[in-house]
């Protein structure tokens, strides 16, 4: 058989704002690329988009900053008060330099800023909004599958993606930050390659895999594009669900923090 996938930029996504219905907008962006939920597909989406709906924006005006994130704002050139939320969801300076703040998120990703973002969202005359990540981002992408299952009669995946960078490469690649419905991450240890040696290190992390494809169409700056829809995934081997939370190293093990 001819292995294929598609990958699918789902039109007519319009700008998300707080308590809008995901679920419904959705189905209006499958309706207009004239396609319908079926089982094994998975839905990508942008963290931003998930985030806008839950309503994660905080007004920059209304923090205060603490001493330390007074004293850490200065070494890395950032604005006190953005550091002092990034301090409040995360758990660990990993890294920090002029211009680069590097942290543990709540969540256990590794990443810039705790994914605190002020690009791609609306900021009303008179104030600096900056969004962050959703609270708890597999149980969001656990609430859309529910709700998707419910109101179109399909189960299928739900994959919520964010972009980051990596230690030794240039460039951002989409990583998954929720995932509900499929296997985020498959242990392949014990099975045999092609000449029946036995794998003893492999994990194929899925989820990753499947948001940074579905970053190709979301791209990174005014493509428009938060919601993309795969089809044709088969995993390599019939395994239970695991939310993304599996795809976190444990720190202990961690050679690089």
């Amino acid at each position: 058989m001819t292995a294929a996938l598609s990958l699918t930029g789902l039109p007519a996504i319009p700008l998300i704002a707080p308590g809008d219905d995901l679920t419904a907008i959705l189905g209006g962006g499958m309706e207009a690329a004239g396609l319908s939920f079926a089982p094994g597909d998975v839905l990508v989406l942008a963290q931003k988009v998930v985030s806008k709906a839950e309503d994660r924006y905080v007004d920059l005006a209304t923090v205060a900053p603490s001493p330390r994130a007074e004293e850490l704002a200065a070494a890395v050139n950032k604005d006190p008060r953005l550091v002092e939320l990034v301090l409040r969801e995360s758990t660990e300076i990993v890294r920090h330099r002029p211009g680069v703040l590097i942290v543990a998120h709540r969540i256990g990703v590794v990443m810039a800023n705790a994914g605190i973002d002020q690009s791609n969202i609306a900021h009303p005359e008179g104030t600096e909004q900056v969004l962050l990540l959703p609270e708890d981002p597999d149980a969001s992408a656990g609430r859309l599958r529910r709700e998707i299952a419910m109101r179109f009669g399909v189960e299928i995946a739900v994959v919520i993606c964010d972009s980051v960078g990596r230690a030794w490469r240039n460039g951002t690649v989409g990583i998954a930050i929720g995932a509900a419905g499929l296997a985020s991450l498959i242990d392949l240890r014990g099975q045999r390659d092609l000449f029946g040696r036995v794998l003893e290190v492999s994990e194929v992390g899925t989820a990753d895999a499947i948001a940074s494809a579905a970053g190709l169409l979301m791209g990174e700056g005014a493509e428009g594009v938060p919601a993309v829809l795969m089809r044709g995934f088969v995993p390599p081997r019939a395994v239970p669900a695991r939310e993304a939370a599996a795809l976190v190293r444990d720190k202990q093990i961690d050679m690089f923090r």
